[in-house]
């Protein structure tokens, strides 16, 4: 499966498209995430895996304590710089 930027697909679609009918797929990228898929007609796409069901896994993790800001708003802002 080839790849292929938003940016890219934007400036020359007519090659992606020549690509998809000589039946080559693609995954269509924005900021180096996924977000579709150009299949060749008549190709039926997979099934995706079904969500997880239940809680998030996030409420077992650890508590984090600050150490060297008295909030996260704090601690952001000074990573960021702005303080």
């Amino acid at each position: 499966m080839k790849t292929i930027t938003v940016g890219q697909l934007r400036q020359n679609p007519t090659a992606m498209l020549a690509d998809v009918e000589a039946g080559a797929s693609y995954v269509i990228t924005r900021h180096n995430h996924i977000i579709g898929r150009v299949v060749p007609g008549g190709e039926e796409p997979g099934l995706l895996p079904a969500k997880r069901a239940g809680a998030s896994s996030l409420a077992a993790l650890p508590r984090h304590e600050l150490r060297t800001a008295a909030s996260i708003d704090e601690l952001i802002d000074e990573e960021r710089g702005e303080r």
